[in-house]
């Protein structure tokens, strides 16, 4: 490969600003495919171009891949982190660090948006209006700490058809019966009544413990004392339902500690990210993540990258440990306070029980990264050889990076609908999908050409549009001027695939 003419688009000598500042690379459609941020631009882009041998693989691969690069000045360090994150988020770049769940992990959520709220077990994003708590590491524990916790706080579980039909028929369902449930369905508790105990529910889960485990045990004594035997008896067994509740969550720091404790595990080309929420003290959840890297990284770059992005939506706590600092500390200490609204305090525990966390946070980070390169071995190759087998058996001239796939349904010759689902470098790109509502009833054959006439007119529409002059001259390109985000159909694939037969596949071609 001639390195020298693939890298033709680096800028000219003295062009680029000895400030600091965000870049974009681009590829030859204009697409953004990796962002950075420097405190001084010239340094860190004359890096790329100045010793094309010594970068790390995927640099090279990003390189080479790039046909532009462009950037913007700003004038502070948090505001480079704020910049950089921005455009990660909007443009989803390949090359980026990206964090990915290593397992999909639950959650107790309790939807406080409904009328009366309801526990469950919830995987997947969450949901405005619903309290959550977690992550855990299985599911069954947390379903035995809710079968606990109803003895006390008998908030509805049932889903909202079996809600109905209580209501309706007048009568509770099993849990209603065997107190563990207040019956709102059929007016046992009014609504008030109910998300209160919701209320009491969460508060216990946020850590809020005491003060009911006194309660109930006050409520114990004055029963006792008015010979109320058998009420003592229920209310003793609830105080030991909430004590073996707190018993799955282990005390760890002190009673008022609300930290994240964040470990990593890495090697030369992946790296493992684990974290363990306390709060209260106690260990509420764990969650894992694991990252490819794309270019030499120090665990402090990943953890700011981490930091960063994890917490861009999530609740950030007063204290997050960390196993190494960032390079920026102070201007991602202060976008984290910002964000928050409040001081978070981010340090390395030296000495005590929180380096004793760590440690225990970090054995679990190597485990996790062991875990993922057992279930994922040669998993970034076998993607590779796949694409190429592609390529090779439909003598393609390139290996297909972006791959459409159409197909179309109907009931009965009715509601015809099409969808198209992408998979780009070997992955399911879900962001890209899309659904077509079809015009034309004259079967499969004909709506296949209608949604592959519809889709490509509207790439060339927006190809026309811009010219296509962004990967030479740094003009918007696929990304629409007036919202700043990438266009609708703005990327050809190099493979499509329509389900059904040779009529099907000759009307797309067509």
């Amino acid at each position: 490969m001639d390195v020298a003419s693939t890298l033709s688009f680096r800028p000219k000598p003295g062009s680029i600003p000895d400030s600091p500042g965000v870049y974009r690379f681009r590829d030859a459609n204009a697409r953004v495919i990796y962002v950075g941020k420097a405190k001084s631009l010239r340094q860190r882009l004359n890096s790329y171009f100045a010793d094309f041998a010594g970068l790390h693989p995927r640099t090279q691969t990003m390189l080479t891949t790039a046909a532009g690069v462009d950037w913007t000045v700003v004038g502070t360090e948090v505001e480079a982190l704020q910049l950089e994150y921005s455009w990660i988020k909007e443009f989803d770049p390949r090359f980026n660090v990206k964090y990915r769940d290593d397992k999909s992990y639950p959650y107790l959520a309790v939807t406080m948006g409904e009328e009366f709220p309801r526990v469950q077990v919830l995987r997947g994003a969450k949901k405005k209006g619903t309290r959550y708590f977690g992550p855990y590491s299985h599911a069954w524990a947390i379903r035995e700490t809710v079968d606990l916790l109803l003895r006390v706080f008998p908030v509805r579980t049932c889903s909202a058809g079996v809600f109905k039909r209580a209501g309706q028929i007048g009568r509770p369902c099993l849990l209603g019966y065997i107190d563990k449930c207040s019956a709102p369905c059929v007016g046992r508790v009014t609504p008030e009544e109910h998300r209160d105990l919701a209320e009491d529910f969460c508060d216990f889960m946020a850590g809020n413990t005491g003060r009911f485990i006194k309660r109930l045990e006050q409520d114990m004594r004055e029963a006792a004392g008015q010979q109320e035997y058998e009420r003592a008896a229920r209310i003793r067994d609830d105080v030991q339902a909430l004590q073996r509740a707190l018993e799955k969550q282990a005390v760890v720091l002190g009673d008022a500690t609300d930290a994240d404790v964040v470990a990593l595990a890495e090697d030369p080309l992946e790296a493992a990210i684990q974290v363990f929420y306390v709060r209260g003290g106690r260990i509420r959840g764990q969650r894992g993540w694991v990252v490819d890297k794309v270019e030499e990284t120090t665990p402090g770059d990943l953890v700011e990258h981490f930091l960063l992005q994890i917490y861009s939506e999530g609740e950030i706590p007063k204290e997050v440990l960390v196993a190494a600092m960032p390079p920026d500390a102070e201007a991602v200490t202060e976008l984290l306070s910002e964000q928050r609204g409040a001081r978070v305090e981010l340090r390395v525990p030296q000495r005590g029980d929180k380096k004793s966390l760590m440690e225990t946070v970090e054995r679990n980070a190597k485990e996790s990264l062991a875990q993922h390169k057992i279930r994922r071995a040669s998993d970034l190759t076998t993607r590779s050889k796949a694409l190429q087998e592609i390529a090779d058996a439909l003598d393609l001239d390139q290996v297909p990076l972006r791959i459409e796939c159409y197909d179309v349904s109907h009931l009965q010759g009715e509601n015809v609908v099409a969808s198209m689902v992408v998979f780009e470098d070997g992955l399911a790109r879900k962001s890209e999908y899309r659904r077509f509502a079809v015009r034309t009833k004259e079967g499969d054959v004909a709506s296949i050409h209608e949604v592959i006439t519809r889709r490509f007119k509207r790439y060339l529409e927006e190809k026309s549009a811009t010219g296509e002059l962004a990967a030479e001259d740094d003009v918007h390109g696929p990304i629409d001027p007036e919202t700043g985000r990438p266009r609708k159909f703005a990327y050809p694939p190099n493979l499509v695939v329509v389900d059904g037969a040779g009529p099907q596949a000759a009307a797309a071609q067509r």
